[in-house]
């Protein structure tokens, strides 16, 4: 195998297969409502349950990768996320299957930060653009390929519950298996972190204190619109991967945990799509494009749940990916722009924090609404709220100047 591949190939791969655990649940969530008697508010919780564990592993996880080298953390966290989608097979109730989620979590924390640092660090051409496109397209077709999957397994398979995680566990078990495999070319001298640090201080506190990094001071203003981005596209994709399945039953004729599945893997394999298509062009202008897409896609849905049609609800996906897509290119571009290497991590940390959060806040919010007043006004009062926010934050981003970008 070390003949045969480079190890930028198995990172990518790596990457993929890391983050399919964690939307792989979002079709199953109708099952587990009617098996285990679940609220609206209890399908948010064990969604947010990752997010927080992703939440943490970022804030205090983030430094594993400059102590221990990029590679280590990665095999780490894909040991970790194969255990947590494995462990969640066999859940029994809500607070198990949280823990669970909770892990899976935390090991998408390490593999994100460690595999995007791992892919610049093995890109010796220095494409910046190309390695956030790259970073994108792997985090949104692994999110796609996981709900893609659960789902067709569980529409046909026996034990849907169970046997849904098969394939994510057994695709975690070779990618652990290829990394081991692997051994990092000598870093180029003119790269000025290596991959491993040579004789690093023993561990202490300060490598898991939260690692949160602001750049030089004129790209602050651009890099929290990157972050914004983020928070924006990471939001309307939660509400899809937590909620669409409750909701989509007013709007298509068809059901099924299949249709959801397929719903979501096509938001994130056209978002894997537009990414690629946006790459050569300016990050001002993806960033623009990608918020005011996202306040079409709430506009959209709101309106579609009152009409209740199929095509509104298929334009509603079509430009949910186009923002989703976009907005995450530009955010990932903005952060390779205004970062160097010293600053690399703290800064991927901090822009997926913001992220998360924009996966939480809104989320939790939806589900304890909607036990108060029902799915669709709260649905409602999420577009609206979202919508004006994405609005907002395009034209701000078309009020932003276009600063020169130092060579890394």
């Amino acid at each position: 195998m070390q003949s045969k591949w480079t190890p930028y190939p198995w990172v990518c791969f790596s990457m993929c297969v890391g983050v399919m655990g964690t939307a792989l649940a979002s079709p199953l969530y109708p099952i587990y409502q009617q098996a285990w008697g679940l609220l609206p508010s209890h399908i948010t919780q064990i969604f947010v349950a990752y997010m927080f564990g992703a939440l943490a592993s970022l804030l205090f996880l983030g430094r594993l990768t400059d102590r221990f080298g990029f590679m280590a953390v990665l095999r780490g966290g894909l040991i970790l996320m194969t255990l947590g989608v494995g462990s969640s097979a066999l859940a029994w109730d809500v607070p198990s299957f949280s823990v669970c989620r909770f892990i899976i979590g935390v090991a998408s924390g390490m593999i994100t930060t460690s595999a995007s640092v791992g892919m610049t660090r093995l890109n010796y051409k220095g494409d910046l653009q190309r390695t956030a496109a790259t970073t994108s397209l792997m985090i949104a077709f692994g999110f796609g390929l996981g709900p893609v999957v659960g789902g067709l397994m569980a529409q046909w398979v026996p034990l849907p519950l169970t046997t849904a995680y098969a394939p994510s566990v057994a695709l975690g078990l070779l990618a652990i298996y290829a990394l081991f495999q692997l051994r990092l070319p000598p870093q180029p001298a003119a790269t000025a972190a290596p991959a491993v640090p040579a004789a690093a201080p023993r561990f202490s506190f300060k490598d898991v204190r939260p690692s949160l990094s602001q750049p030089r001071k004129p790209f602050v203003r651009h890099y929290a619109l990157g972050c914004m981005a983020a928070f924006s596209a990471f939001g309307m994709f939660s509400l899809f991967a937590s909620l669409a399945p409750s909701f989509m039953a007013q709007m298509v004729p068809w059901h099924g945990p299949a249709v959801s599945g397929l719903s979501l893997g096509a938001i994130l394999f056209l978002s894997a799509i537009v990414q690629l298509i946006s790459r050569p062009y300016a990050t001002k202008g993806v960033a623009i494009a990608g918020f005011f897409s996202l306040a079409a896609c709430n506009l959209l849905l709101l309106v579609n749940t009152f009409a209740g049609s199929p095509w509104l609800f298929a334009l509603c996906v079509a430009a949910t990916a186009a923002g989703h897509g976009m907005c995450n290119q530009a955010g990932m571009s903005i952060v390779n722009k205004v970062s160097k290497p010293a600053n690399r991590t703290g800064l991927l940390s901090t822009y997926l924090i913001v992220g998360y959060l924009g996966t939480i806040v809104p989320i939790l919010g939806l589900g304890w609404l909607s036990d108060a007043i029902g799915l669709t006004r709260a649905l409602v009062v999420f577009c609206i709220c979202l919508g004006l926010l994405t609005a907002f934050l395009g034209v701000m981003c078309m009020r932003a100047r276009v600063l020169p970008i130092p060579r890394q």
